[in-house]
């Protein structure tokens, strides 16, 4: 299988092209935003308040960073369970987000409104924290700065390494990958 490289953000065409189980490099920007953000966005959507930030075609990584040492742009940048996010996730993705980064799974409700909308979830590896942080060039807080790690940010980021999950047609590599290994 070989890696697929992607520029960020992505549209839904590009989505379209990704299948459950294919590696991907990410490069451009994508938005860092995990519980705390989440939850002022949807109390925001709520009001019928506009969004401090823009979501039409957006990656968001569930990220919570720690602090960068000095002559460092962020700290550890590993993934957040992504189904800690479940409850907020068709409200974005109904806002125009094309894809989201985490770890773990997610629910049927998530993934339903995942296909209707063409959106793709995709996961980075939980413990490589240091070694993903590489990857991120730039770190600039967007939104909530109030919220301290869990602000929602703007990464820039080369080569960030990722498998997709669930494709936007709701294949979904937790089954897929562990079908062969199953007792029947």
């Amino acid at each position: 299988m070989q890696t697929i490289h992607l520029q960020a953000p992505f549209n839904k065409q590009v989505c379209q092209k990704l299948k459950a189980g294919d590696k991907v490099l990410i490069s451009g920007n994508i938005l860092a935003a995990r519980d705390a953000a989440h939850k002022a966005l949807f109390e925001a959507y709520q009001r019928q308040e506009k969004f401090p930030i823009d979501l039409k075609n957006q990656i968001i990584y569930y990220l919570g960073p720690s602090p960068a040492k000095p002559n460092q742009i962020i700290g550890s940048a590993g993934p957040t369970t992504s189904g800690r996010m479940d409850k907020y996730t068709p409200m974005m993705i109904e806002n125009g987000i094309s894809g989201m980064i985490g770890k773990g799974y997610r629910s049927q409700e998530v993934i339903d409104c995942m296909i209707a909308n063409q959106v793709v979830y995709m996961v980075a590896v939980g413990g490589a924290a240091a070694l993903i942080s590489q990857c991120i060039l730039e770190y600039e807080i967007l939104a909530y700065k109030e919220l301290g790690p869990e602000a929602i940010a703007k990464l820039t980021i080369k080569d960030f390494p990722a498998i997709v999950a669930i494709d936007c047609f709701g294949n979904n590599f937790y089954e897929i990958g562990q079908k062969p290994y199953q007792k029947y």
